[in-house]
């Protein structure tokens, strides 16, 4: 059974002329790659959150939303994640894309220009309805908590 994939057009706009677009890497990439648009290094000190501007600005289609995350390369070799990975970009904005970097690490990091500094992910968005009620449904679970579910 073949999987379908949603074709969208993603609309960028270069506010800075050395700015890289992002794009994918492989031919089977959920994300594309988020390169840091710097005029000088950035040091990124044990512990600290720095944002990281990305020298563009986008606009996405109604109905889908660009999901920023950590490069797992990055996590893994030096400490670096999002600290509210994953990070949403709404349809409706229109600045410049930044990437909040934190530091997990001992030692500090530098951030230079041109370097891929975490991954956007496209998704649809689902809006919910919400409707108050007096009681919910019962489930084996319940309102067992967080390791609720084992151990």
């Amino acid at each position: 059974m073949a999987h379908e994939v949603a074709n969208i057009i993603l609309q960028l706009k270069r506010i800075h002329p050395a700015a890289t677009l992002p794009n994918y890497h492989s031919a089977h990439a959920a994300g594309m790659d988020l390169c840091a648009c710097l005029e000088k290094d950035v040091v990124i000190g044990a512990g600290d959150i720095v944002k990281i501007s990305c020298g563009f600005a986008m606009a996405l289609p109604v109905g889908w939303e660009g999901q920023v995350r950590p490069r797992s390369g990055l996590a893994t070799n030096h400490g670096i994640g999002i600290p509210n990975s994953p990070g949403t970009i709404d349809s409706d904005y229109r600045g410049e894309v930044q990437v909040p970097l934190i530091n997990l690490s001992r030692v500090a990091f530098t951030v230079t220009h041109g370097m891929r500094i975490a991954q956007l992910v496209i998704a649809p968005v689902a809006r919910a309805q919400c409707h108050e009620v007096e009681q919910l449904s019962d489930t084996a679970r319940g309102a067992g908590g967080f390791g609720s579910t084992g151990r």
